[in-house]
């Protein structure tokens, strides 16, 4: 969408939901398709925070993602942003490409916290079915870096963060003080949130609402004033229950056992029982009082804890 189009929308949200003058209003651009012309336009639009799709910079990383930007237009992008008036930037990272070992990510990494971004989200590569990628792995023709080398990986993001002045609040993201990501720490909690167009999923009050994917189809509902959804959900509340604790343990600060027991009235400790045991027991979580969080090495598996808690 063109800054015009986009400036267009938030004005008709701003129209129809009222939100105070400090609302954190996030929009995501690529490198390869945003000027200083449009970043000028959506800041006096009230847009005043910006997420980069850099994903590399590292000109070989983003030719082998097939990313349609290089790391020039990155740094570009990211000036110009700032001349544009925002001071609340983030940037998307991805490590374990393919081809790449530690030493490069460091470059990568560095690279983009000289750009002194506000946020980082850093991600590893995750190979999806029916992709380009997914073909060649199948073939034995895409070259991973291995677990170790992707450990290292971690080790290194978590290094070179923290010496950058930004804290680590959730398994992929890193902030400076004041700068948490709202949207994510609502997401993290397990709350509501509103997904307004085709395809877009809802979940207020603990119920999931699914949008139609087709957009005429999806107009066609609205205009004639009929519900669009293509899929309801209602989880109970130990489903929910669950669901919370999951979440909430891809924060570093983990959650309040209390605040759980007071929102579903069931005790952490009680419902997990000897799993949870078991799981301190191989220092993959931490309980102190009233929190529960995962360990450094937790975090550094939590796909396997949250499987077993699931």
């Amino acid at each position: 969408m063109s800054a015009e189009e986009l400036a267009a929308l938030l004005a008709a949200c701003r129209a129809r939901f009222p939100w105070a003058e400090e609302a954190e209003v996030s929009i995501e651009v690529n490198p390869a398709t945003v000027g200083e012309i449009g970043l000028r336009r959506m800041r006096r639009a009230g847009f005043n925070r910006l997420s980069v799709g850099a994903q590399s910079l590292d000109d070989a990383d983003l030719q082998a993602l097939s990313r349609p930007h290089s790391s020039a237009e990155v740094r570009a992008v990211v000036e110009a942003c700032r001349r544009a008036g925002f001071a609340n930037l983030n940037l998307d990272l991805m490590f374990g490409l393919p081809g790449q070992n530690a030493a490069a990510w460091r470059r990568t990494l560095q690279a983009a916290l000289e750009l002194e971004p506000e946020h980082l989200a850093i991600y590893e590569l995750t190979i999806e079915e029916g992709t380009p990628f997914a073909s060649l792995r199948a073939q034995g023709l895409l070259a991973l870096p291995g677990e170790d080398e992707v450990l290292a990986m971690m080790d290194i993001s978590t290094e070179e963060t923290a010496l950058a002045g930004l804290q680590r609040y959730e398994i992929s993201n890193y902030a400076r003080p004041g700068r948490k990501c709202r949207h994510n720490l609502n997401y993290w909690h397990n709350g509501s949130y509103l997904g307004l167009g085709a395809g877009a999923v809802s979940c207020l009050a603990g119920r999931r609402y699914g949008a139609v994917e087709d957009v005429a189809r999806y107009c066609s509902l609205i205009e004639t004033g009929r519900e669009p959804w293509s899929e309801v959900e209602e989880l109970d509340a130990e489903a929910r229950f669950r669901e919370t604790v999951i979440m909430g343990l891809r924060l570093t600060a983990g959650i309040s056992l209390a605040a759980l027991e007071r929102r579903f009235g069931l005790n952490v400790l009680d419902y997990y029982g000897l799993t949870l045991r078991r799981l301190a027991e191989q220092d993959l979580v931490a309980i102190a009082g009233n929190n529960l969080r995962l360990t450094a090495k937790g975090l550094a598996l939590a796909n396997q804890v949250m499987a077993i808690l699931v």
